[in-house]
């Protein structure tokens, strides 16, 4: 017998604590044939889906698969996503959470493990080697007692950037950790 992954645990373990403190969950999802998504809102091959309570009905966060309906402009759709195509979840309000190597395709002959989690915990960003540089989201660490700041709803300050690993219109600034 295989041992279960840790990747559809986590998941759910840091969809409950983004609840719990208010924050917004939402999933990076990298789109493939077997991801059932509104192919309207893919873009780069990948999708960010909310999967806050308020913005799903049936919510399954399951060991195989994350199933859920959703309203993408107003028409109620089904959602289906298998667990190893989720790259990160993490909270819209602050970017917190946790970046997932892509399924078996993307890791082939790296020695990386595909739900290896790049975790966002200052003390383990030493211990993390072989985190790849692929195009997906990574989350960077953010230093005791410093809070990033909120996403506005006015649109982006050209003289101000976001500082890394906040959040910019609903998809963090996500940096590389080694």
């Amino acid at each position: 017998m295989s041992e279960i992954s840790t990747k559809p645990y986590l998941i759910r373990a840091l969809h409950e604590w983004c609840t719990d403190n208010g924050y917004t969950p939402h999933l990076a999802v990298t789109v493939d044939e077997r991801v059932v998504v509104p192919r309207e809102h893919v873009k780069n091959g990948e999708i960010v889906l909310n999967v806050g309570r308020l913005a799903t009905h049936k919510l399954q966060l399951g060991n195989e698969f994350i199933e859920f309906q959703a309203r993408f402009g107003g028409v109620a759709r089904q959602i289906s996503v298998p667990v190893d195509a989720v790259t990160a979840i993490y909270a819209r309000e602050t970017g917190h959470g946790m970046a997932f190597e892509a399924g078996p395709s993307a890791v082939a002959g790296t020695g990386v493990a595909p739900d290896s989690p790049v975790v966002d915990d200052a003390a383990a960003v030493e211990s993390q080697e072989n985190v790849l540089s692929v195009s997906r989201p990574q989350l960077s660490a953010v230093p005791a007692g410093e809070t990033p700041s909120a996403p506005s709803d006015e649109g982006p300050d050209d003289t101000d950037p976001a500082p890394s690993g906040s959040p910019d219109r609903g998809r963090p600034k996500l940096t590389v950790i080694k």
